[in-house]
């Protein structure tokens, strides 16, 4: 299987595409005007508490605050002290305990928000979840710092080895190797492209994570809060870092500054892919040449076919997304039983497809179509199982229901790609309906009984959008009649192709 990393940079975009196989897989960009914040670290201020819901909000000094939740606090044993001596708290990015400490008999873990944080207190955070939507940003005192070998945990005893690893002798070689070179009380996990890395290349990368992280406390603990004391690693960096793995064959990129960029980064930390990046230098734009242009318009469309007929359609809220399975034109050749059950299988692999793609993320519910044999549908939920097991992110799947809808989760860090490329219509304000031209008449016709009484001229005017006036002067013709009859003034429709279709404006005659 070929897999490709193409990346088209521009100085006001820089799009990244995953291609296995000739096909789209994955889709990541990044705006300088819209920049993630996912992986960046500040040093905030505690602004208040909610013991009620166990989080408190933190000025990291963006325009909306951002979220840590209780699970997600870490403190230190200073600061611990401090509190039970009913003492001034200090800044949490002092010298923090790497171990859970006991407040009144209960672990730091178990503790409530506000035995550990109060309103006024500095904290060193780092975003786990980029700001969604309405919500802000979701964010954690447990500060980890990636590398392309390793993930250095600073306050946590711990070492960790990527599961993608399965083999359990290099598991467990890797472990010892972490074991003798790591600092004592400090925390790592292995990533997937370590498996087969030699020890002066872990060496070099806990070297570099463990300088990084005396930069970040040092920086932290000169600055005033709200401040942000690391910026994490821009996309095309972050391409080497995270997805160039051992699979990957060649990394595409079509902008010379930013092949040069990535070379120098590359020689220092991965100077075995060397060989494996390029320049592009065609006569089409890169995407184009790869079809991935149509590809990507295709991923924010609310239908998608699938290649027997049928097709899914996918609807997103803030809360949850939900997926609707269809036969459409497909209508099989042997029995109905065996044309549903053939359209949900090729639905769930492209639904796996499609979460992975536009990275939807949160609850969501597919609906696939009802099916009475128990055999079609264990080997439904079995097919979809091992469909999404390509996808990076963390899913957890419960069996189908007996109306045949699957209730899943997708770990959801960033916003998906349909909240990147699109904005709510200004027509319908993102309700996906707009009210009907008959409604919008009848709206009309009662505003005209109400308020004609008040005014003293003979004719009023009606100022509408070109398909109001059609069905007010062609279908609604008998009762604009009536209604002149009723108010004893004429009424004169004019087409106005300024107007949005839900909006009017009534001139009376003085």
């Amino acid at each position: 299987m070929s897999t490709d990393i193409l990346i088209n940079s521009r100085s006001y975009e820089v799009r990244l595409a995953l291609v296995e196989n000739g096909v789209l897989t994955e889709f990541h960009m990044q705006r300088p005007m819209e920049k993630g914040l996912k992986g960046n670290i500040y040093r905030g201020r505690i602004v208040r508490v909610l013991p009620g819901m166990q989080a408190a909000f933190v000025d990291i000094g963006l325009e909306r605050t951002g979220f840590l939740y209780v699970d997600d606090v870490h403190i230190s044993e200073k600061d611990i002290e401090k509190r039970m001596l009913g003492q001034e708290s200090s800044p949490a990015m002092d010298e923090l305990s790497p171990a859970p400490v006991e407040i009144n008999g209960r672990r730091s873990h178990g503790a409530n928000i506000e035995d550990l944080l109060i309103e006024g207190q500095d904290v060193l955070v780092q975003v786990s979840k980029d700001p969604i939507g309405t919500k802000g940003a979701r964010l954690t005192c447990h500060i980890t710092l990636p590398c392309r070998n390793l993930v250095f945990i600073p306050l946590t005893d711990h070492i960790g080895v990527s599961r993608k690893i399965e083999n359990e002798e290099i598991r467990t070689i890797l472990k010892e190797q972490i074991e003798e070179i790591r600092p004592q009380g400090t925390g790592f996990i292995v990533r997937t492209v370590a498996e087969h890395a030699k020890v002066e290349e872990l060496e070099a990368d806990m070297e570099f994570l463990m300088l990084l992280w005396d930069e970040i406390r040092d920086l932290a603990r000169s600055s005033k809060s709200p401040a942000l004391v690391y910026e994490d690693l821009d996309i095309t960096l972050r391409s080497v870092r995270d997805l160039f793995t051992n699979d990957v064959d060649r990394l595409i990129i079509d902008e010379k500054a930013a092949y040069d960029k990535l070379l120098h980064f590359v020689r220092a930390f991965a100077p075995q892919l060397q060989e494996r990046i390029s320049l592009y230098q065609g006569e089409s734009p890169l995407f184009e040449a790869h079809g991935i242009e149509v590809e990507i318009n295709r991923a924010i469309e609310k239908k998608v076919w699938l290649r027997s007929g049928g097709y899914i359609i996918i609807e997103s809220t803030e809360a949850l997304s939900v997926i609707d399975v269809n036969t459409g034109r497909f209508v099989g050749k042997n029995d109905l039983n065996e044309t549903i059950f053939k359209t949900n299988i090729e639905a769930a692999k492209e639904i796996a497809y499609q979460l992975r793609l536009r990275n939807i993320g949160g609850i969501i519910i597919i609906d696939f179509i009802d099916m009475e044999d128990e055999f079609h549908r264990e080997e439904l939920f079995t097919t979809f199982k091992e469909a999404v097991k390509k996808d990076k992110s963390r899913i957890n799947i419960l069996k189908l229901s007996e109306f045949g809808l699957v209730q899943m989760t997708r770990k959801r860090n960033s916003e998906n790609l349909h909240q990147l490329m699109c904005e709510p219509c200004h027509y319908c304000a993102g309700e996906g309906m707009l009210k009907s031209r008959r409604t919008i008449c009848y709206d009309i016709f009662r505003k005209l009984s109400r308020n004609a009484a008040k005014a003293s001229g003979n004719t009023v005017t009606v100022r509408v959008h070109p398909r109001i006036a059609d069905i007010l002067l062609k279908e609604e013709e008998l009762t604009i009649l009536q209604l002149e009859q009723e108010i004893s003034k004429r009424l004169v429709i004019s087409p106005a192709k300024d107007l949005h279709i839900e909006k009017y404006e009534i001139i009376w005659q003085r």
